[in-house]
């Protein structure tokens, strides 16, 4: 008697930051379980989650993901001062060349790898980073194109060359504006470089130049990155889709001016994520015989964040951090247990 074949199965990681560390303990979560996927398909600030997971440099994928949360500010910083250092730096070469004299110190690293020790430690380790993000020179003025020198951090977490050799198929996405197309790339393209493109979220950081022209992030375009995948895997029966910017719950009355900036740049993102899924569902999910292209899969990240937790969500610091990778992974349990069969679990 014939076996049945294996289903197929797409993971599908929304952009989102810092509420990223809800896919990563999702994904976490799903990792655990065994669950095993045959494509995965990264946009905007899931490209970090998806490469952690497909391309971790230390460590295997899961002790990767569960250490996003350190992208956070020490609390009681972050409560007098609250600016990501870590992900929004300075631009110009003076900081690249003042980050760079950072990186051989000894003295500053080991001060860096204490950070896990307490919060005590934590705590000393981001106040001499944020002296020193506070120093570093910058060429920033009316003419620069960003705020933010691109994303620094990501090749000391994420070793591009062994992403050829993840088993199933990874794409990331961005927009060439200098010709007006999305562009995916798929791993055996993906480099540092790509990845900085992928980012480029607009004004926040300048638009990334590649051979082919300028990029920025593919997210503030298409946060779920459906209509390419589609055309290059006409059907796949189960799609598990990581969306944290299609909630309602991130839309909230501003706490103070920086909030509202926040808000600016979230309510526009969220009403895309929102419109791309329900476009998704309602109209492109038919093949030309108006069959099923896929089975689509969510995961309830809504269930695991109380409201007064929401109106955080879009908070840098650490414990807002690991507070909602804890609620990624009740969310990825969750998952398990509702698309079990599905999943082959």
């Amino acid at each position: 008697m014939a076996q049945a074949s294996k289903p197929s199965i797409a993971l599908v990681l929304g952009g989102g930051a810092p509420n990223a560390t809800l896919m990563a303990g999702a994904l976490v979560a799903l990792a655990e379980a065994g669950v095993e996927f045959d494509i995965v398909s990264a946009s905007g600030a899931g490209a970090i989650v998806g490469l952690l997971y497909a391309a971790p440099r230390q460590g295997d994928a899961i002790a990767a993901l569960s250490k996003l949360a350190d992208m956070g500010v020490s609390d009681p910083l972050y409560k007098l001062f609250p600016i990501n250092y870590k992900v929004f730096n300075k631009p110009g070469q003076l900081a690249d060349a003042w980050r760079a004299l950072q990186g051989r110190n000894p003295l500053l690293q080991a001060i860096q790898q204490q950070a896990d020790d307490g919060p005590a430690q934590r705590l000393l380790a981001d106040w001499t980073g944020l002296l020193l993000a506070t120093l570093c020179p910058s060429d920033l003025n009316t003419d620069s194109q960003g705020l933010c020198a691109h994303v620094p951090f990501i090749e000391q977490v994420v070793d591009f060359a062994k992403l050829k050799d993840f088993k199933p198929a990874f794409y990331l996405n961005a927009y060439n504006i200098s010709h007006g197309y999305m562009r995916c790339w798929e791993k055996r393209e993906i480099t540092h470089d790509h990845f900085l493109a992928a980012l480029s979220f607009p004004f926040i950081y300048p638009p990334y130049k590649l051979d082919d022209g300028d990029y920025i992030e593919g997210a503030a375009i298409d946060t779920l990155n459906f209509k390419r995948l589609f055309e290059l895997h006409p059907h796949i029966d189960y799609t598990i889709v990581f969306d944290v910017l299609g909630s309602s719950r991130l839309l909230h009355p501003p706490r103070d001016l920086y909030d509202a900036w926040v808000q600016s740049i979230i309510a526009p993102l969220t009403a895309i994520a929102r419109d791309d899924l329900r476009l998704f569902e309602a109209l492109h999910n038919r093949d030309e015989r108006g069959q099923p292209r896929t089975e689509v899969l969510k995961i309830n990240f809504d269930a695991h964040i109380g409201k007064e937790s929401a109106r955080e969500e879009l908070d840098w610091s650490y414990s807002n951090l690991a507070r909602l990778y804890q609620a990624g992974y009740q969310a990825g349990k969750d998952a398990c247990r509702q698309y079990g069969r599905q999943l082959g679990l």
